[in-house]
């Protein structure tokens, strides 16, 4: 059995994971050649790139784990998170080792695991993890990576086959499934029941919409941007407008980065798509269904030609399984309004921290700050007439009465 490596990149501001994928016949001097970019992004990652090439995490420690043997370790760098690990037998697997800092909450990393074993039992297109010859779902080992022997969380995990939505031109069919798909695993997130599940809570988890007022301490990171008004703006009216209105809005357990990047796609042999995957659970946190809602459509709107039109699409499929109350349909504007703020606020802290990766840290934000300046020039009441417009236009429960692509807003 030949079996190759991933290492999942880190949301953290540490980034202490590469990206990288194992093909057959990777060699060393093409691993060597990989994209000089990875390694200024990830340069703390260097000595845990080459530990790996070394066989220092050597294949006795993943045999010794997971007791799969005659594993071959050889590792080359991609552009893109598709592939995941192969094995000689048709298997395929991802072998996901935590940073330090996440490697130091078991309990968290334990309930992520738990969570999307649930997922896949409830029929929603989930990894899952192997248990290890202990009968473990999450290992520790410690590894000297250059720093001194620490200790990483090690999960083994099935490989979900598909392109992720990124790479996929987003016609309004995979909109309204991703909307669906959203609202679904949302209702399966509150069969969770586990003693530690109050650590979910993550009361001061800056990615939390709940957190948005937080982000005024980070707001000296755009001090001369015009945008720091806007995002100020934006900050005042979440807590005159939707913190009062909280009460009224049905709370959940939320996957919390529901983007892009972390939705595959397979064809669904009628010229469509269906949603093969959901991954990366790490930003999941109690909150309430609309701030999953809003979550979506934000990162939906970032690559879509008609990003103004998104949301009802999105809005339309959510609404097959939950359909939204009054408090939580006004709140959605300003809480999508409110999560591009997070990205493009804490991206420009990144960027202080990290200077030299400006380029990739701002990939999300330079097309964001457009779509935000857009809504906030629109007003809540032009954006919200279109998106319930559009939701309208889907019969309750099934597919759109007239399904045509959207169409360009007049300003």
């Amino acid at each position: 059995m030949e079996i190759s490596l991933l290492l999942e990149q880190s949301d953290t501001d540490q980034m202490e994971e590469l990206t990288i994928y194992g093909h057959y016949g990777a060699s060393h001097s093409e691993y060597k050649a990989c994209s000089a970019i990875s390694f200024s992004i990830y340069c703390r990652n260097i000595v845990w790139v080459w530990y790996l090439n070394t066989q220092k995490l050597d294949i006795t420690t993943f045999e010794r784990t997971f007791q799969r043997t005659n594993v071959s370790c050889q590792l080359q760098t991609v552009p893109e998170p598709s592939t995941g690990v192969r094995v000689s037998e048709g298997d395929q697997y991802v072998l996901k080792v935590m940073n330090t800092v996440d490697s130091q909450n078991p309990a968290l990393v334990e309930l992520q695991t738990l969570v999307m074993a649930l997922l896949l039992q409830r029929g929603l297109p989930s990894q899952t993890a192997l248990p290890n010859i202990s009968g473990h779902l999450v290992s520790q080992e410690y590894i000297d990576c250059g720093f001194g022997r620490q200790k990483y969380l090690v999960r083994l995990l099935t490989f979900l086959p598909g392109t992720t939505i990124a790479k996929v031109p987003c016609s309004t069919q995979i909109l309204y499934e991703v909307g669906k798909m959203a609202a679904k695993m949302d209702l399966v997130l509150q069969e969770m029941e586990h003693p530690q599940l109050h650590l979910l809570n993550r009361e001061m988890f800056i990615w939390n919409l709940s957190n948005v007022p937080l982000l005024e301490s980070y707001l000296s990171v755009m001090d001369g941007d015009p945008m720091q008004e806007v995002v100020t703006a934006v900050i005042q009216q979440y807590k005159a407008c939707v913190q009062p209105k909280l009460s009224c809005c049905r709370k959940s357990l939320n996957h919390g980065d529901f983007n892009d990047h972390n939705i595959l796609l397979q064809p669904d042999g009628s010229a469509g798509y269906q949603i093969s995957g959901i991954l990366d659970f790490a930003d999941m946190s109690f909150g309430y269904y609309v701030y999953e809602l809003a979550i979506s459509i934000m990162y939906m709107m970032i690559e879509n030609p008609t990003p103004l039109d998104v949301g009802g699409v999105v809005l339309a499929g959510w609404e097959t399984v939950i359909p939204l109350n009054q408090a939580e349909r006004d709140c959605l504007y300003l809480l999508v309004l409110s999560r591009f703020c997070q990205s493009l606020v804490l991206a420009r802290h990144a960027v202080v921290q990290q200077p030299e990766n400006e380029e990739y840290l701002m990939i999300t934000a330079k097309t964001g700050v457009r779509h935000l300046c857009q809504l906030w020039e629109l007003g809540k009441e032009a954006v919200e007439r279109r998106w319930f417009q559009i939701a309208a236009q889907y019969r309750p429960g099934g597919d759109p009465v007239v399904p045509t692509e959207p169409k360009e807003v007049q300003q």
